[in-house]
């Protein structure tokens, strides 16, 4: 198990393609604590957690059988579809139940519904954080041209209310928090609309974020200034890195180039290998008392993922102190007493 104070999992999203029974003896050989359990592929199902009594209790004997917890599940897919304008790009992330035929509100209503499934799936399992995306109305307002006016952007704040209250009402009734992951196309991506989504739910205590510095270094924003402005919002935090290249012919907005072309003015890399301060993070974290997971989101297009995986594990440890117990100058106090 760990030798510091906070677990180090990794994120199954972008493992889904390998089942869990295969996926969680490599991890646990790499030196991580546990997996923060992804609800596709067959790593978390909500659906089976909810209708079979002994799925739940089948999948913790598997990670406990390889010395792994879990301590948050995460349904990212089905939650970017509650609040966001549906096109053929959602089909290719959801479950055929969400998808059904595609009517937009009807697609949003059953991902709402999933999403307060996915609170008493989290119970059942034992967890009580559920990390994910809420999907945002007015993401592509975001330019503010054809000209957008501030009644617009307040109109999509309040669909988001509209929309998860409801969820969320499930979640406080469960015992579970939802951590948004905060991230361009979500209804919050900065600091500034965090403040304003956190409004929006009249900050409500079942609300709060899932923590990833690498969607925050490339907009230009530093990743520890939002951890110390919502130090009791901070449900989760992923460990992950980006790189920003530009070279004058590339743009911030990613050129509508793919993640992996090198042409791309950013792109995500392995932890420890980009742009991302991880030392201001974690005493940013130890300020903020935070001692859940440390959980590896990993991408990069140009390393194989096993080798990548492991490296982070241990750059992950390197990393990682916990909080002072005193001042470094206490024993002067003493004598001086």
């Amino acid at each position: 198990m760990s030798t510091t104070q906070r677990p180090l999992t990794l994120f199954t999203g972008q493992w889904a393609d390998i089942p869990l029974a295969t996926l969680a003896p490599k991890i646990a050989e790499m030196g991580y604590d546990g997996l923060e359990l992804a609800c596709w592929g067959d790593h978390f199902e909500v659906d089976k957690a909810l209708s079979d009594d002994g799925y739940v209790r089948a999948k913790r004997e598997l990670l406990e059988s390889h010395g792994l917890g879990c301590w948050a599940i995460s349904n990212h897919l089905v939650g970017q579809a509650v609040c966001d304008p549906i096109d053929e790009r959602h089909e290719a992330i959801l479950p055929e139940r969400i998808w059904v035929d595609g009517d937009p509100e009807g697609v949003r209503a059953r991902a709402a519904e999933e999403m307060r499934a996915t609170a008493r799936a989290a119970r059942a399992f034992g967890v009580d954080i559920v990390n994910g995306f809420t999907g945002s109305s007015i993401w592509h307002k975001l330019y503010g041209f054809p000209p957008t006016p501030q009644e617009t952007i307040d109109a999509g704040f309040v669909d988001f209310a509209t929309r998860w209250n409801p969820i969320l009402d499930v979640f406080d009734d469960s015992g579970v928090r939802f951590a948004l992951e905060v991230h361009p196309t979500e209804i919050a991506f900065d600091i500034y609309t965090t403040e304003r989504a956190l409004e929006a739910v009249g900050a409500r205590e079942a609300f709060g974020f899932n923590f990833d510095p690498s969607h925050f270094a490339w907009q230009g924003i530093d990743p520890a200034r939002f951890i110390d402005r919502f130090p009791n919002r901070i449900f989760h935090a992923h460990i992950k890195d980006v790189a920003t290249t530009l070279d004058g012919d590339s743009s911030i907005l990613g050129s509508h180039l793919d993640f992996g072309d090198a042409r791309r003015g950013w792109d995500f890399r392995s932890p420890g290998r980009g742009d991302v301060d991880f030392e201001s993070i974690i005493r940013a974290l130890n300020r903020a008392g935070y001692n859940g997971p440390l959980s590896v989101e990993w991408e990069d297009s140009v390393m194989d993922r096993f080798h990548g995986a492991r490296e982070a594990a241990a750059f992950v440890r390197s990393i990682e102190f916990p909080p002072s117990t005193l001042a470094f100058d206490a024993a002067f106090e003493e004598d001086a007493r």
